[in-house]
């Protein structure tokens, strides 16, 4: 007779399947968990997750059918002693919508890819990206990479921002000329393109990057 799993042995490698599918982009469902685990009835799993929510290591988004989230967690300072203080830590799942240009410039696509788990004090309004195009590599950013966008219609010279020009979409460095703030360039961090200079009015920033993210796997 084989040994039985611990409720909280199982419960923990929920978790951390869980945590790997929202890493990865996606949250499963709770079909998708009961496969991966090996349950027999769908209700096990779910059992499983809303113990999660109860425990405070997820949380639950109504109406949804890929509902769960990694809850906001706790982490100890590793300067603390016996009777450290435990400092928290943000965690957010922010939306993926389709695709940046990182060279020319293209149409701007909007559309729902998945989601991306952002960790610390992100505030605002977050968003994501993948980049298309090779103008950016200088500044790090590759074709393939995502670029985590706070939302914001202004940015400093020297921010690299996503930026729309008239029902076109992309991702550069902002130059704002000293003489003239509303004069601006988007400039590629690749010299073997050309900047962009809008016409004014032509341009809307919407957002600056803050944050790149890159998966080695299925990159040629």
């Amino acid at each position: 007779m084989s040994p039985v799993t611990p409720p909280g042995e199982t419960r923990d490698r929920v978790f951390h399947y869980v945590r790997e599918c929202i890493e990865a982009g996606l949250p499963p469902t709770v079909r998708e968990v009961q496969e991966a685990l090996g349950f027999r009835a769908v209700q096990t799993a779910r059992n499983h997750l809303e113990r999660l929510v109860e425990d405070g290591r997820l949380t639950k988004v109504a109406g949804k059918s890929r509902s769960y989230r990694l809850a906001p967690t706790r982490r100890q300072s590793r300067a603390s002693t016996s009777n450290a203080e435990l400092a928290p830590l943000a965690s957010r799942t922010v939306p993926v919508l389709g695709r940046i240009a990182a060279g020319g410039l293209r149409e701007a696509i909007e559309f729902l890819d998945g989601a991306l788990v952002v960790e610390g004090d992100r505030r605002g309004e977050l968003f994501a990206l993948r980049v298309e195009g090779e103008s950016m590599t200088g500044a790090g950013i590759l074709p393939g990479d995502l670029v985590v966008v706070r939302a914001q219609s202004e940015a400093k010279s020297g921010d690299i921002v996503v930026a729309l020009v008239g029902d076109e979409a992309t991702v550069k460095t902002l130059h704002l000329h000293r003489g003239n703030k509303k004069r601006m360039e988007l400039r590629p961090e690749n010299p073997e393109y050309e900047p962009i200079v809008p016409r004014a009015g032509e341009c809307r920033i919407l957002g600056k990057v803050i944050e790149v993210r890159r998966s080695l796997e299925n990159r040629s």
